[in-house]
């Protein structure tokens, strides 16, 4: 096989596995990266580079993977917007934290936040209890965003971000 084709065809491999393993161990916008999310990217982006490249080195090799995996994620980002099943196999849903003031715990504790995390997302919207909270949901990048039932209250677009551990999202 060609030498070229042969990177092309290593990256696509790669890429999708990617794609799956973030699926599965979860996944986080770029902006909730914490010290050890930086480490394994760029641990995991060394490991599999021998894997894309092989015995090609070279800067055309280089180039080339790089190409195909501009290419695949061009592809598999039209793949998610036009085939709803896929779409939603890889994206996550927005989950309902507080409903009309009532808590879902079993959604708290499946997604791993604490109730120290929902007040303090709470208290930055200007909300003191959670009988006040309309709807509190866990938005698919990380986020809460709250509204809350009192007209009183101040309305804000200030989210409440939630780090948590690339095992704990996208479950």
């Amino acid at each position: 096989m060609n030498s070229y084709l042969d990177v092309v065809v290593r990256s696509v491999v790669v890429y999708l596995f990617m794609v799956i393993a973030l699926r599965i161990f979860g996944k986080k916008e770029l902006s909730q990266l914490n010290s050890a999310d930086i480490i394994l990217v760029l641990l995991i982006s060394n490991s599999v580079q021998n894997a894309m490249v092989g015995a090609n080195t070279t800067l055309t090799g280089g180039i080339a993977a790089a190409f195909s995996l501009f290419v695949m994620n061009y592809i598999f980002k039209k793949f998610i917007l036009r085939i709803k099943f896929i779409g939603d196999l890889v994206n996550d849903k927005p989950q309902i934290l507080i409903h009309d003031g009532k808590i879902e715990f079993k959604t708290l504790a499946g997604l791993g936040i604490t109730s120290e995390e929902l007040q303090e997302a709470m208290r930055e919207h200007g909300v003191e209890y959670f009988k006040d909270v309309k709807l509190a949901m866990f938005e698919v990048d990380g986020n809460i965003s709250i509204i809350s039932g009192n007209d009183m209250l101040r309305q804000t677009h200030h989210k409440r971000k939630i780090h948590k551990t690339l095992g704990n999202l996208g479950n």
